[in-house]
């Protein structure tokens, strides 16, 4: 008989946590997908840099920091300062390891950020300088890592040129590739965010550094052909897709003409930084396209541009309320729990949780799961779990 019951009490339990999934899933579906909130992964490609590199660069870089430093006006050293708020030593910094896209989004990671550089002619990036310089101090227990079609002509994808470059996708393609696989295996999965970061920059710390090239037009234009080339339109939400018959990308987003995130399941939304770190506002992305116009990413953009969508807003500890007005206005944000990993390496919460509450559709964090370089139980969770929530700045009950 008690077995009877416990068979009974369990089909109940069961049909009322499917009750309360289903309820979940009915409200967020319910919401625009700007009303959400999502939990993604900094430089979600990355593998750990070899230690010996670390090692070799960082009293390098700490000495040239001091001298830029020195040179900074004023307005760029407090912008400096919001980007990089502690002082971090760049094998710090990298301390993080990222699983493979497939294994995050199994976890609900429900942002990816992918580092992308131009190489049109190929071997650019397949003999990083960090080892050929380590190798002639006769360093040989250097890491491992893929030059799968990096002799080829294509978009790579790294986090910087001849330091880090351990990647689980060498190539743009790879990495769409592979979010296109995961993407199939679960049709009407939530809508994945995707930023982009166009790096034109490199740091020339060795002799025969890679030469970095910029994004121009034409670049920009390549890009966007191999995202809809390996993903599908049909799996794209872009910037004509919000537009609609408004007269500017802006006034759209402020009208909250974003679609649902009913409509938008097994889609997915890039959003691009048009340069390393996204510190330059100008770039050839909105060239004779005001509000993006045929483009397939949502570019970073100040309040005033026309094509105003999305917004690279950080340091949550310093704009937590300016985040929130912007998400109340319509606009995206992305913001960081962490930042170059100080808050695990304190177990500080304090920034994760001032990303929470500014309302960022975004929270990006180096520790999605249990386990880090310092040895602390630093990890950071949507609060309540699952893949998302609705927003605390625009989505609340009524």
């Amino acid at each position: 008989m008690q077995t009877i019951i416990n068979k009974a009490l369990g089909t109940v339990l069961m049909a009322g946590a499917a009750m309360v999934c289903n309820g979940q899933t009915a409200r967020l579906d319910a919401l625009k997908i700007n009303q959400v909130q999502v939990l993604g992964t900094h430089n979600s490609y990355a593998q750990p840099v070899d230690s010996n590199v670390l090692a070799y660069i960082d009293p390098i870089i700490e000495k040239m920091a001091e001298g830029y430093m020195k040179m900074m006006p004023p307005e760029q050293l407090k912008s400096m300062a919001e980007f990089h708020p502690n002082k971090m030593k760049m094998s710090e910094g990298l301390k993080y390891n990222h699983p493979p896209f497939d294994v995050q989004l199994d976890a609900g990671i429900r942002s990816l950020e992918i580092d992308v550089y131009n190489d049109p002619t190929g071997n650019r990036f397949n003999d990083p300088a960090a080892y050929r310089e380590l190798r002639k101090k006769g360093v040989t227990n250097l890491a491992p890592f893929s030059t799968k079609d990096l002799d080829k002509p294509g978009f790579k994808v790294l986090h910087m040129a001849d330091i880090d470059f351990r990647t689980h996708y060498t190539t743009f393609k790879a990495a769409l590739t592979a979010m296109r696989s995961w993407s199939d295996t679960h049709p009407g999965h939530f809508p994945i965010f995707v930023m982009i970061e166009a790096k034109d920059k490199g740091m020339p710390l060795f002799p025969g550094a890679a030469s970095v090239l910029p994004f121009d037009e034409k670049a920009f234009d390549s890009l966007d052909q191999e995202v809809v080339a390996t993903l599908g339109r049909d799996k794209l939400i872009i910037p004509d897709d919000v537009r609609g018959q408004f007269p500017t990308l802006r006034e759209a987003v402020q009208a909250q003409n974003w679609p649902t995130v009913k409509a938008a399941r097994g889609k997915f939304v890039f959003l691009l930084l048009p340069s390393m770190a996204g510190m330059n506002m100008t770039s050839d992305y909105a060239k004779n396209k005001p509000n993006l116009e045929n483009r397939v990413m949502f570019l970073q953009s100040l309040p005033t541009d026309t094509y105003a969508a999305f917004f690279l807003l950080d340091n949550a500890m310093v704009r937590k309320q300016e985040i929130q007005q912007y998400v109340q206005q319509g606009f995206f944000v992305r913001t960081r729990a962490d930042i170059e990993t100080y808050e695990a390496k304190v177990n500080d919460y304090n920034r994760a949780n001032a990303a929470f509450e500014s309302g960022a559709q975004v929270i990006s964090t180096d520790f999605f799961r249990p386990g880090n370089g310092y040895g602390t139980p630093y990890v950071v969770k949507l609060p309540g779990g699952g893949e998302a929530r609705p927003n605390p700045a625009n989505a609340k009950k009524k």
